[in-house]
């Protein structure tokens, strides 16, 4: 009888294995179907040079031409550049403001709730109706900010038809909107911090800098490298703020990789420079978290080593 259970739980191990994945399937087919489908359909575009008939798609030959034009192209350049400065920019305003508020919540004893719900007001709006709500606030005729500007300055700039005051405008409409995300994921990695932890430090004589920097930061690492992680994947691919505020202009000084892709595609109707930049973006984009996943990694890898020696 001893050797009965040995023979019988690697099948009853099996049933459980093929039931699983039974019930599993449904979500899996729509999975492939509207994730992993679209994606792999985009690459396969990028390597092409297709023509719209009546009929459809028709590939005309296969190529590398997508990818060589677009990186010869001064549009894409400076696509890039704006993207990649963006989000850099946005992402680090919105850490360091998301961490000060975090703290600013978690010290406080009432109305937490009342405030915390009031933050994620800006960050439950769709982003378009945001972006609408702050156009009317940069309009150069009737705008609150346009008229805050015309109580200072003779000339009040036109915000959203100049260069760098678009740029800024833009990123105050982002900041605004997804500082409470950062903030609430930060909340939710101070609250488990042991309150053991805060008072060895008042034993070691720690102040209040020196405790955030040696034991608030520190536990706070793995909620910040998921709210970089989710801002970086929002701000590179940020298409719907600059299409509703400044159509990628003046000019082409907000225009990201994202609104470039949507011209080449459904302006220009080149569906394969428009799939070679969405594809080109989205091995930036996952370039760039890798790297930044191994960086952590290697960081607490050496923080590990350090304590435990």
């Amino acid at each position: 009888m001893s050797g009965v259970p040995s023979l019988t739980e690697p099948s009853l191990t099996r049933r459980r294995a093929r039931t699983g994945w039974l019930f599993t399937l449904p979500a899996l087919v729509v999975v492939a179907a509207v994730t992993i489908f679209p994606v792999v359909y985009s690459v396969a575009i990028s390597f092409t040079q297709v023509r719209l008939t009546y009929d459809g798609l028709r590939v005309e030959e296969w190529t590398f031409a997508n990818y060589t034009t677009m990186l010869a192209s001064s549009a894409w350049r400076e696509a890039l550049v704006f993207t990649v400065g963006y989000t850099l920019v946005t992402v680090a305003v919105e850490l360091a403001l998301g961490i000060a508020v975090a703290v600013l919540l978690d010290r406080l004893e009432v109305g937490r709730g009342w405030l915390l719900a009031l933050l994620l007001i800006p960050w439950s709006m769709i982003t378009v109706v945001s972006a609408q709500l702050w156009g009317y606030l940069y309009n150069a005729s009737y705008g609150a900010v346009t008229w805050g500007f015309g109580l200072f300055l003779d000339e009040p700039p036109v915000i959203l038809g100049t260069p760098a005051p678009a740029i800024t405008a833009m990123a105050v409409a982002d900041i605004w909107k997804t500082t409470p995300f950062v903030a609430v994921i930060v909340l939710a990695g101070l609250v488990r911090i042991p309150a053991e932890r805060y008072e060895a430090a008042e034993v070691d004589g720690a102040g209040a800098w020196r405790t955030f920097f040696s034991v608030v930061l520190p536990a706070l690492r793995p909620v910040m490298v998921v709210a970089v992680l989710f801002r970086v994947l929002q701000a590179f691919g940020i298409f719907d703020l600059p299409f509703v505020l400044t159509q990628g202009g003046p000019g082409t000084a907000t225009q990201s990789l994202a609104m470039l892709g949507y011209k080449a595609l459904f302006q220009d109707l080149n569906m394969g420079m428009g799939a070679a930049v969405a594809t080109a973006t989205g091995l930036l984009v996952l370039g760039c978290c890798l790297l930044f996943l191994r960086a952590f990694r290697s960081h607490v890898d050496e923080a590990g080593e350090g304590g435990t020696a």
